[in-house]
């Protein structure tokens, strides 16, 4: 199909501050910054003049953020540890504008933080400080019950990376909640919970997850599409998105159509937060008023743009706009 810019402007339009929840994983990460230009005497490995150090919202909160970005009120939920990432987390939300009234501080376990280093606009190396630990009675029911008490909620984003923030428990009970108020339900899903995600708007897992979750490869396009048909049967989906990297998207609906949305050829610095940008500019859309296949469109514009830029950084609504004007022959 072929998307107009006309068309673009008048979704983005209507994207006025809706509610949406992202549930999930949320990450604090952290980046040092600096250049290379000498190997260490110690070990073949490069050193970094470090020039300054900065702290960003990573994981689910990656996703409030794009969305917050794009003109959505994101209500975070998830959960940290009692220490001082955590506060570090809670005031970054506060300067990004928001809700964190859904983030649970769960003193047995501690903050996920991600450290980063980069090297002349190269990530080096990434160390994780985390637990993976299934999430306790008391802060499901705590993730729950801000679910269910927010006004005029418009969507929910299931943030899955594993880490045991969610549980199928809490799956199933958001799940039926949307459900009964027409709430459409988004998912980017992870191994562990691959198959819990029954009956949701759109389901968006990469070649790899994709390929975990089912047992198989996805070595040509009749396995793509495949498993493509494969997911829409199994979850009872509406429609499910598997990307696949630099050969784009392939968008499955219920009613039977499949759509391709080619990526465009870009320099691409860093991959990391692509998947949240995507899920979140999805969703974006769709409260919106757009269709799947137009919100698929968007946002793969959006998660190729932020490909471009060091480090994970949140799409910018009038960037995207202004890239889609650019690439108008490219949007279908």
């Amino acid at each position: 199909m072929k998307l107009e810019i006309e068309r673009v402007k008048k979704i983005f339009g209507n994207v006025n501050r809706q509610n949406i929840a992202v549930i999930g994983d949320v990450m604090l990460d952290r980046y040092f910054w600096g250049s290379v230009s000498r190997v260490s005497p110690e070990a073949p490995v490069p050193v970094v003049d470090v020039s300054h150090e900065s702290f960003h919202l990573g994981g689910a909160a990656n996703v409030a953020q794009n969305l917050r970005s794009l003109g959505i009120t994101p209500v975070l939920c998830g959960l940290l540890g009692n220490d001082e990432p955590a506060d570090i987390f809670i005031e970054k939300c506060k300067q990004n504008a928001i809700i964190a009234d859904g983030l649970y501080k769960d003193e047995s376990r501690i903050t996920t933080v991600k450290t980063r280093v980069i090297g002349n606009n190269q990530q080096i190396v990434r160390m994780d400080k985390e637990v993976r630990d299934k999430i306790s009675m008391s802060a499901e029911n705590n993730i729950l019950d801000n679910i269910l008490k927010i006004n005029n909620l418009c969507g929910i984003i299931f943030e899955d990376y594993d880490k045991g923030t969610i549980s199928s428990n809490l799956i199933n009970n958001v799940i039926s909640h949307a459900s009964r108020n027409k709430i459409p339900v988004f998912v980017d899903p992870k191994l562990k919970n691959f198959n819990n995600y029954c009956n949701v708007s759109l389901f968006k897992p990469n070649r790899k997850e994709t390929e975990e979750g089912l047992g198989c490869r996805l070595n040509s396009q009749d396995d793509i599409l495949r498993a493509g048909k494969m997911l829409l049967e199994r979850l009872n989906a509406e429609n499910i998105l598997i990307t696949l990297g630099a050969e784009g998207m392939v968008l499955f609906e219920q009613n039977g159509s499949i759509a391709s949305v080619d990526t465009m050829a870009r320099k691409v610095a860093d991959v990391s937060g692509a998947g949240d940008t995507a899920i979140a500019t999805l969703a974006a859309m769709v409260v919106a008023g757009a269709s799947y296949r137009e919100a698929a469109i968007i946002a793969n514009f959006a998660s190729g743009i932020v490909c471009e830029k060091p480090g994970i950084v949140a799409i910018e609504r009038n960037e995207l706009i202004e890239s889609i004007e650019q690439n108008s022959d490219c949007c279908q």
